[in-house]
């Protein structure tokens, strides 16, 4: 089962609140999670952003992939530095964003 770390938007329309989950990568955002290991909130000042650091790392160790946006979220809470995998995922999720030069003929 391949699983994901990724957000999980909660809250009211325009007043959104998102939850830091693991989820199967097949079921929808709102769907089935298999656990809630944090929460974030970008309507604070500033955003508020709590994260269970152990359970992230225990995801890691057994193969879930966060996304991009957790990656994000992750460095700013200041996990980064004690999480270095992540910075094997920051990577790959820079290389998807450079675009090769298109050579004019």
């Amino acid at each position: 089962m391949p699983v994901k770390i990724r957000l999980r938007r909660m809250g009211a329309t325009k007043r959104p609140s998102y939850r830091v989950v693991v989820a199967d990568s097949r079921a929808p955002r709102g769907g089935a999670v298999v656990e809630t290991i944090g929460h974030y909130n970008p309507l604070t000042e500033p955003a508020t952003i709590k994260v269970d650091e152990d359970r992230v790392r225990y995801w890691i160790e057994h193969g879930a992939q966060p996304t991009e946006a957790v990656v994000k979220l992750l460095k700013k809470a200041s996990l980064a530095e004690k999480l270095p995998q992540l910075e094997a995922y920051a990577k790959v999720y820079k290389k998807t964003e450079e675009k090769p030069e298109e050579s004019e003929e």
